[in-house]
């Protein structure tokens, strides 16, 4: 049971990390879209950069990328919590159920890996050269996160034994 409702427990503070960051980032709404806008900008990558043409410097595209990002964060938070319950309700049940019932778990912790993986690592720190910046560089934050929720996720699909009455 403690192995249980130790991934209970991880799955569900994933979803509360989450909804904490995407609330932050509602309400203080102006720190992290002055992020977006220096990554999307491009304005802080080496001098000579042969890749600025990729630069998005409108105020409406940047406010579009940070909008889909705390809107990813939000669903994330939403479906991982969900995932929680699920995990949750099933604690008591033979392994094969608790099994069945990391379903939607896996697919929104997944989901959230793609958040950070994609938008971050590879949009962000890639297409967008996030790396060259001493100051607007999320890539160490962006693989902490992944690495965090990627283990959270590998103990999540470990085998589950039957619990003993």
């Amino acid at each position: 049971m403690l192995e249980r409702l130790s991934k209970v427990a991880l799955v569900a503070a994933v979803s509360l990390f989450l909804a904490i960051v995407a609330y932050n980032n509602v309400v203080d709404y102006g720190s992290n879209l002055e992020f977006v806008r220096h990554v999307l900008s491009m304005d802080s990558t080496f001098s000579g950069n042969q890749l600025k043409g990729r630069a998005l410097t409108q105020p409406w595209i940047q406010h579009t990328f940070y909008a889909g990002i705390i809107a990813w964060e939000w669903v994330g938070a939403i479906s991982i919590g969900c995932g929680a319950w699920s995990l949750w309700r099933a604690r008591k049940a033979p392994s094969a159920d608790f099994a069945r019932s990391k379903s939607l778990a896996v697919a929104a912790l997944t989901a959230n890996l793609l958040l950070w993986f994609t938008a971050f690592l590879t949009v962000g720190g890639e297409w967008f050269a996030m790396w060259q910046s001493q100051v607007w560089n999320g890539q160490t934050a962006a693989f902490r996160m992944f690495a965090c929720i990627g283990i959270i996720l590998l103990f999540l699909k470990t085998p589950d034994s039957e619990l003993s009455s």
